[in-house]
């Protein structure tokens, strides 16, 4: 079959690459002039199996209120005049109970799992190189309370086969010296030695490069204007249009979305309702100036809700979600907070020169779940809705939709998408 994908973040590269593995002719069409230049340009960097509590537990409400008048709060909700934006916050508050929370860990660890076996022999098959680290990743606390919250998610993770160990302090700064900068304010941590880290937007030019190879074509520089078609009989072409204006209609038997926030609005037109919004999220690149201060080991701050990756000579720390609507505008004030918090924790390791700032919209949905599958509209295919964890699900969730589009059943059990009576009558796409 001849397959589009939409959008060519981390995601959108490896599907691609997989449907093309699978046998299928692939396109693959973007706005922008080359691969990964969006979300996927400059985030955390880690392969966080265990980072799968999602935003959405039964700790969230009350720290969403504490947080909602603060600048620099790690998940900050700014009120707008926005249905989507109410109706993504609702569903938010629905997905924070007990039976939820757990139901939601399970499919991120499942989901997570696969995903990360599929990088590994992607990566020893192809021989791709992207600043990538194999010491695990450290989540280290500096609050009692999170530490004891952390205990029945961590029990979760592991009854799904996440290896993830609770660590003393002392054991936290045996495990990444640098932390003995902040040895006083770790209460505990947690390890997973067994995930990664490494520059995604190295890997996605990387591996868009042997999709080229392997024969995929890309249309660069070209908006998605709309799509001809219809919900009943599925769609026919993409319209779109080149930097230079010129439309064209391009043709195929499947058409796969992987436009991350901005998949709503497409599917929108097609009566597919994804409860995705943009989750602005802010990094930090510094360079490396003391070595011997430096962390090599991945950390999680749990406090801040930050990430630390080592990427060669580059220290990159990300994190915060700011739910505003589609601005990448730069807020310094959230940006300042980042360095100074790594200031506190490593002040020998830093003085915040050289500080690169980024953002990037990362499209989330309430539960923390990615739509991965089939829609109501028969040749319409989703892999959109990864939130934080786009690097960590891209190549297992790339994998189970080319099994999907080709007529295969996924290896993996996961939730995913899929059209039955009750979606075609409301419109309303939900898990299986």
């Amino acid at each position: 079959m001849h397959v589009i994908v939409l959008g060519t973040g981390v995601t959108g590269i490896s599907t691609a690459w997989y449907l093309r593995r699978a046998g299928h002719e692939v396109t693959v069409i973007d706005r922008q002039p080359a691969a990964g230049l969006e979300t996927s340009f400059a985030n955390g960097g880690q392969i966080s199996v265990s980072h799968a509590e999602p935003w959405a537990n039964p700790g969230a409400p009350l720290k969403v209120l504490k947080w909602l008048m603060k600048e620099d709060a790690p998940l900050l909700f700014r009120l707008r005049a926005d249905l989507a934006q109410w109706r993504w916050g609702l569903q938010f508050l629905r997905e924070c109970t007990p039976g939820r929370t757990a139901h939601n860990i399970r499919n991120i660890v499942k989901l997570g799992l696969y995903s990360r076996e599929q990088l590994r022999e992607l990566r020893g098959q192809l021989g791709l190189q992207y600043d990538q680290r194999t010491q695990g990743i450290l989540h280290f606390y500096t609050s009692e309370a999170e530490y004891e919250a952390a205990q029945e998610p961590a029990r979760i993770m592991r009854e799904q086969g996440c290896e993830l160990d609770m660590k003393t302090p002392d054991e936290c700064v045996a495990i990444e010296p640098a932390l003995a900068q902040c040895r006083q304010q770790i209460v505990g941590g947690s390890m997973t030695p067994s995930d990664e880290s490494g520059d995604a937007h190295r890997f996605t030019q990387a591996l868009a490069a042997r999709c080229v190879e392997a024969g995929v074509r890309f249309v660069y520089d070209t908006r998605i204007l709309g799509l001809e078609g219809s919900r009943e009989s599925g769609i026919s072409r993409v319209i779109c249009a080149d930097a230079n204006g010129v439309v064209q209609r391009l043709a195929a038997d499947r058409f796969v979305l992987c436009m991350g926030s901005f998949s709503r609005g497409l599917a929108r037109e097609l009566g597919i309702h994804l409860n995705i919004y943009p989750a602005k999220g802010y990094s930090v690149t510094l360079p490396v100036i003391s070595p011997e201060h430096s962390y090599q080991v991945s950390l999680t701050d749990d406090e801040y809700k930050l990430v630390f990756s080592r990427l060669g000579d580059r220290l990159r720390i990300a994190g915060t979600a700011e739910l505003n609507g589609y601005s990448t505008e730069l807020n310094l004030t959230r940006c300042e907070a980042i360095v100074r918090r790594t200031r506190e924790l490593f002040p020998a390791m830093t003085d915040g020169r050289g500080a690169q700032f980024w953002t990037g919209l990362r499209p989330a949905t309430p539960s923390n779940l990615p739509y991965i599958g089939a829609s109501h509209v028969p040749n319409v295919y989703l892999n959109t809705g990864h939130g934080t964890l786009g690097w960590t699900h891209a190549c297992g969730s790339a994998a189970a939709i080319a099994d999907i589009v080709s007529g295969r059943r996924p290896v993996l059990d996961y939730a995913f998408t899929a059209a039955t009576q009750e979606q075609l009558e409301d419109g309303e796409l939900r898990y299986a």
